[in-house]
């Protein structure tokens, strides 16, 4: 039987080649099911994100930009994110999530921490996909303020939120996961909340839609497989997939379905919603068992479970469930990418002094 697994995997990679000792340990029982071929041009999705207002010109971000600036800007960083995370892991997967949402909406510029003012009421951080899910905040307050006393007014928080997830990732990696990262952001004075919903992709996004709202960012079907691999860790509220165990059909494999029915409430709402891991293997490891859940069908949303809808994106996920160290470092450069989506400049941004407020 373990002879037969690895023959359907190695037909199904082609030309990867796969290690003579894995047979068994991969953790999941069977391949896709047959699956359909992504379109050479994917459709877009009905409706399609507004668009906003395209940026200046990008300014010159590098490794190593606060070098003379201030030189400890990113150990002081990270030793905030690893003296929170030491006493509560979970904010790690937070972490990586804020950095991913904050990119999202206005591009990487810290919108997502600006609290409510009588001006603007109503910012992202106050959006469905962010309230009250979004952790991480007094991580990057921490990290801010003592910033702010070794170098006032030089490190943005924009900086501040993209190595925060950077050091995250490779706490719960346990340091596989590791990247330089430019830094020289800007921080916006513009958040929404009605941009929040426009521009993240719901769990309830079919794989063409997913395409497209990556696609808006300039990021491709690559870095979408691959950045879905950071619901390898943090916590889902039950709300956001209630449909998938409640209402037949569902592909989720049954057991899990059971599991999760038993841990919410059959209509969870705003003061009933309890959260479930994402990752009922490694919950608390940034690792490649994702993939494997995927291919199991024990993954939490119609999102996760799209991926294996197409070959293409089929293929991807088998390649990542098999060969670990290439998804970390496939994961790594995406997450670079991602921190260079809309970079503000000077001409419309600034360096904080407080995240939460525009100077």
């Amino acid at each position: 039987m373990a002879r037969l697994g690895v023959l359907i995997l190695v037909a199904l990679l082609g030309t990867i080649t796969v290690d003579a000792q894995a047979p068994g340990s991969y953790g999941y029982a069977s391949p896709p099911s047959p699956i359909a071929e992504v379109p050479a041009s994917p459709p877009a999705p009905t409706p399609t994100p507004p668009a906003q207002t395209p940026p200046p010109p990008a300014p010159l971000l590098k490794v190593g930009f606060y070098k003379h600036s201030c030189p400890h800007a990113e150990d002081i960083v990270r030793e905030a994110v690893r003296n929170a995370t030491s006493v509560n892991p979970g904010l790690s997967a937070g972490l990586i999530r804020m950095a991913f949402h904050d990119c999202f909406v206005q591009g990487c510029d810290a919108s997502i921490l600006l609290d409510p003012t009588t001006a603007n009421p109503r910012p992202e951080k106050l959006g469905g996909p962010n309230f009250p899910s979004m952790r991480g905040f007094e991580v990057v307050d921490a990290a801010k303020a003592a910033l702010e006393k070794a170098c006032p007014g030089v490190v943005s928080c924009a900086d501040v939120v993209q190595f925060a997830a950077r050091d995250a990732a490779f706490f719960l990696s346990d340091s596989r996961v590791f990247y330089k990262l430019p830094a020289g952001r800007f921080d916006g004075r513009i958040s929404f909340e009605n941009e929040s919903l426009a521009f993240l992709p719901p769990p309830s996004f079919n794989l063409s839609e997913l395409i497209t709202n990556f696609q808006v960012k300039g990021l491709n079907i690559d870095d979408l497989v691959v950045l879905s691999g950071s619901h390898s860790v943090g916590r889902s509220h039950c709300s956001s997939f209630s449909d998938r165990i409640s209402t037949p059909p569902s592909d989720m494999d049954p057991s899990l379905a059971t599991t999760l029915k038993g841990q919410c409430p059959a209509n969870p709402n705003f003061t009933n919603d309890p959260t479930v891991v994402q990752d009922i293997v490694t919950p608390r490891d940034l690792d490649n068992q994702y993939y494997k859940n995927v291919l199991n069908h024990k993954v939490l949303f119609k999102s996760d479970a799209s991926l294996l809808t197409s070959r293409v994106t089929a293929r991807k996920v088998i390649e990542n469930a098999v060969i670990g160290p290439r998804w970390e470092n496939k994961f790594a450069k995406a997450m670079v990418k991602m921190s260079l989506i809309e970079i503000k400049t000077a001409a419309n941004g600034e360096i904080r002094k407080n995240c939460h407020v525009v100077n």
